[in-house]
């Protein structure tokens, strides 16, 4: 299986001829073109960086096969459209394009105290790799590769670091970078990596740069 990062925390995995797309959202410049490439989106949560409902929706007029799996939220957004629009929750298992995902997490990490969380899923691929959304809360499974949040609103070093600990992965890979300078991104590397915080190396995959996983 393949992983490929895109902008912000926009990743897609490839098995053969099966492409499975994660959080396609505003942030990502060529996410139409994404979308267009998937068999199949998950959406972690409704916040615009992650989820792109214009584009989906276009996609989702202009061809009947594709399937997208997200909150409640997700849904009432781009309709349920004869069940190819489908909520999920945690503990729900499922398989997208034929990858097997089982759904965790419940709430967005607390930006603040006046700013509304709404729900917010991860998703383990294969029982493999683990894209959290906003959040930091462990799956309550093993993770072989952990897809790290490293810049927003609602982030913090702290929180990532023990995120990190509690999940205990073989590999880390940043993803919501986007705010970030590539100075920041480096100091994160550096923080978290393998002589900090989190004792483990925290990979940078640039934009459209794949990895095996």
């Amino acid at each position: 299986m393949r992983l490929t990062k895109h902008a912000h925390a926009c990743v897609t995995f490839t098995d053969g001829d099966r492409t499975l797309l994660i959080d396609p959202g505003t942030f990502t410049p060529d996410a139409a073109e994404l979308i267009a490439a998937a068999d199949a989106v998950l959406i972690t949560h409704e916040h615009f960086d992650h989820f792109d409902d214009a584009a989906l929706a276009a996609e989702l007029d202009r061809r009947p096969g594709l399937r997208v799996f997200g909150t409640a939220a997700v849904v009432d957004k781009l309709g349920e459209r004869d069940g190819r629009v489908v909520a999920v929750t945690a503990g729900d298992r499922i398989e997208p394009a034929g990858f097997g995902v089982t759904v965790h997490g419940e709430r967005h990490a607390l930006i603040h105290d006046d700013i509304p969380r709404p729900d917010n899923v991860g998703y383990l691929v294969e029982g493999r790799v683990f894209h959290p959304g906003d959040s930091y809360v462990a799956p309550a499974a093993p993770v072989e590769t952990l897809l790290l949040p490293t810049s927003g609103p609602w982030t913090r070093l702290g929180d990532a670091a023990d995120f990190v600990r509690a999940v205990r992965p073989g590999r880390a890979i940043q993803i919501h970078e986007l705010m970030l300078s590539e100075l920041g991104q480096n100091s994160y590397r550096m923080l978290l990596g393998e002589n900090g915080l989190a004792g483990l190396p925290l990979e940078n995959l640039p934009w459209g740069e794949s990895t095996e996983i």
